[in-house]
């Protein structure tokens, strides 16, 4: 830049250091302090973040326009949209060598392929978020924020454990930085709660989202105390307290209208369908549940409308119309397809397709099923949901008059549910 301004090394000097400097400068023998980069960058016509980084400020205002355009798209939910953006300004980002950039953009891009069911693509890139964290320059909600996403990450991947470990990491972490980050708290929990839902804690499934919701109102943050009522409502529903599940569930969906938040309304639909069903409503239920597969259409999301048909097939199958549940089944694994990190949704509606054709009489279609449906829970670690594939398989049994295996399925059954052997 010196040559290009047709200034020797003593011109850029100019009086305040020696030529003999500015060599050691050029040279990378000496590095100069802000001050003196802030006086050459003068002398030069440029920004004094160029001088240090070879990054202009255009260069930086373009990546950083990028990355905002691709955070606004995941902000609203159209993550196939933000993937694009953030591939898009990849060569801009690369391109610059700032850490705090690229930092930024590995945590945006990891958590739109976590939402779309790409999670050992974002596991690599928060890999590489992992190695910047450690920098001195990022704070500990930094470090936080990483050990968040490749906690959720586990989690979909149904490694509950890895998850639990991640996520209580990421806690202590943000707990301990004195930093402002209890929206942040508040995903964490939530997230952590969910684990603990997944291990049949229910206190500490509860405890967390409480805490959780605590901090999501203390930071004015809707969506995190959206995110945590639904939570809470999912909680209490499993502890047997329908009414209070279905007043958090309404609490929710009325903020998620109010953010504009299309899909969380839609997954509310769906579990409020359950919990009328629960509450022995089964037409209110049907009606919220075929609202929430056209919210899910709307908003192109194929998994949100393969859980909606999967509760729809739970309720026909409750109310005897077992073709009904086979057709809504059906179409419900059709939707859901290969998704690893919904594998407790395909195996809930391989259940429901099992039942459905035992109750017609196809067994051994739906004998299949009903393996495959213990099979898919079995990758998710949940022994209440085995426990469930097990009846079935013991119903199967009796109803084709072999009382030993059916007596065999029941007892493993009871035994994996209540920790004791007859």
């Amino acid at each position: 830049m010196r040559i290009a301004a047709g200034l020797t090394q003593t011109d850029l000097a100019d009086g305040r250091f020696s030529k003999e400097y500015v060599s050691q400068i050029e040279r990378g023998k000496t590095r100069p302090t802000a001050d003196t980069l802030e006086w050459l960058a003068e002398k030069l016509g440029v920004d004094p973040d160029y001088l240090e980084t070879g990054v202009s400020s255009e260069d930086r205002a373009r990546a950083e326009a990028g990355l905002a355009r691709a955070e606004a798209l995941s902000e609203i939910h159209h993550y196939d949209e933000a993937l694009d953006e953030f591939v898009a300004a990849r060569e801009a980002v690369e391109r610059m060598g700032a850490r705090d950039i690229e930092f930024r953009s590995l945590l945006g891009e990891s958590w739109a392929l976590i939402q779309v069911g790409r999670n050992n693509e974002a596991l690599e890139l928060l890999a590489r978020a992992r190695e910047l964290a450690d920098w001195p320059a990022f704070s500990d909600v930094d470090r936080a924020a990483v050990l968040f996403r490749l906690g959720v990450a586990r989690y979909k991947l149904s490694s509950i454990e890895t998850s639990v470990g991640l996520l209580s990491a990421a806690l202590e972490l943000a707990d301990r930085s004195g930093l402002g980050s209890d929206s942040l708290r508040a995903d964490i929990l939530g997230w952590r709660s969910r684990c603990y839902r997944r291990r049949r804690d229910w206190q500490g499934a509860r405890e967390d989202v409480e805490r959780a919701l605590e901090l999501a109102q203390a930071a004015g943050d809707k969506q995190a105390t959206a995110n945590a009522y639904f939570q809470a409502s999912l909680v209490a529903e499993r502890e047997g307290h329908f009414i209070l599940a279905r007043s958090y569930a309404e609490r929710a969906r009325g903020l998620y209208e109010e953010l504009a938040d299309r899909g969380n309304v839609g997954r509310l639909m769906n579990n409020l369908g359950g919990l009328n069903y629960t509450l022995g409503n089964a037409e209110r239920a049907v009606g919220l549940l075929e609202g929430a597969f056209s919210v899910a259409n709307e908003t192109g999301s194929q998994v949100d409308a393969g859980q909606a048909m999967c509760s729809l097939a739970e309720v026909h199958l409750g109310t005897g119309q077992y073709a009904d549940a086979e057709a809504r089944a059906r179409q419900a694994l059709e939707l859901l397809g290969d998704r690893v990190d919904y594998l407790y949704e395909i195996g809930t509606a391989q259940l429901s397709l099992g039942r459905a054709l035992l109750e017609q009489d196809r067994l051994i279609e739906a004998e299949e099923m009903l393996l495959a449906a213990d099979r898919s829970f079995e990758q998710t670690s949940s022994v209440s949901h085995r426990a469930a594939a097990w009846v079935a398989q013991g119903d199967l049994a009796a109803k084709r008059g072999a009382e030993r295996e059916a007596a065999r399925q029941y007892r493993r059954a009871a035994e994996a549910l209540q920790d004791f052997r007859f």
